[in-house]
């Protein structure tokens, strides 16, 4: 991926080397603290966190039977480094912010106010309670932050077979995706019609939502690629590969040797992979109407 040339964007927010989050029980939503144990289990099986993490974390009640004290790691990074991933985070999300700000006033009517991407080590607070590295990246529409911990993108190379440039700047144009759909206002009506059915109905609606964020990414790379000739040889490929690695059905499978299709939150691989690719082949925001498919 070329991405040395593009847009820095000011919106980061260095946390790293600040400690852990200053108290709290977990994210909002009365769902509790989890233990080193289920957090494990989450990052298996959520993998991208999503829009909220209350959601989330209470189906990971439902796998490990309960809450339990929440653990607080840090790791001793030192605050405000301008290292090369911090540097690449500042791009991508200034590809992102240069992006929406043309698409998504021409292509809805509405117009874009970038979000803030926090990096930090270990555990931080956030406007959706504390947030801790083993969760994934997420969106806060809380406070309209993204919560990232760098080490996400060595593990996702390291542990899950995923990983170079494109696809970790798949993983902020997933997040930046949510933050666009809060923008247009539909997160506001997908909590809405949580609230009026059972936990698998919640699931479904929550699978919408973030398939239609893997759209969105795809949407951003059409134009960036546009824009600034981002994408190198295999790029796709390997952007496809990591949306098929982190499919609901396949990380079920590999944590206890079966998929539970009521119980997901993100999609399987087959369908991550198809709103990837109809985002990046379209560069419209109408295609990625997941709600209507």
């Amino acid at each position: 991926m070329e991405w040395e040339n593009t847009p820095l964007s000011d919106n980061v927010e260095d946390r790293r080397g600040a400690g852990g989050f200053s108290g709290g029980t977990g994210f909002s939503g009365g769902t509790g603290g989890f233990g080193l144990g289920a957090i494990v289990i989450i990052t298996i099986i959520g993998y991208f966190t999503g829009i909220d993490p209350r959601v989330l974390l209470g189906g990971a009640e439902i796998v490990t039977g309960g809450s339990s004290q929440q653990t607080q790691v840090a790791s001793p990074t030192a605050s405000g480094v301008d290292d090369e991933t911090k540097t690449f985070v500042r791009h991508v999300l200034g590809e992102t912010e240069a992006v929406w700000t043309e698409v998504l006033p021409a292509q809805t009517g509405v117009a874009y106010k970038p979000a803030t991407m926090v990096l930090y080590d270990g555990a931080t607070d956030s406007g959706c309670g504390g947030a801790q590295a083993a969760m994934g990246p997420f969106y806060c529409p809380l406070d309209k932050k993204i919560y990232l911990d760098l080490s996400f993108f060595r593990d996702m190379q390291t542990r899950y077979g995923g990983g170079g440039d494109f696809a970790d700047a798949y993983v902020i144009a997933h997040e930046v995706g949510h933050h666009v759909q809060d923008l247009i206002g539909l997160l506001d009506k997908a909590d809405a019609a949580k609230q009026g059915g059972n936990q698998t109905q919640a699931n479904a609606i929550s699978v919408r939502v973030e398939l239609m964020a893997d759209c969105l990414a795809g949407v951003w790379a059409a134009h960036a690629n546009e824009k600034w000739k981002i994408l190198d040889s295999g790029d796709v490929e390997k952007a496809v590969a990591t949306a098929q690695a982190i499919g609901d059905d396949r990380l079920q499978t590999a944590a206890r040797g079966y998929a539970v299709p009521d119980s997901f939150t993100h999609g399987t691989s087959a369908m991550r992979v198809k709103w990837l690719t109809t985002g990046l082949n379209s560069g419209q925001i109408d295609s990625c109407n997941t709600f209507q498919q």
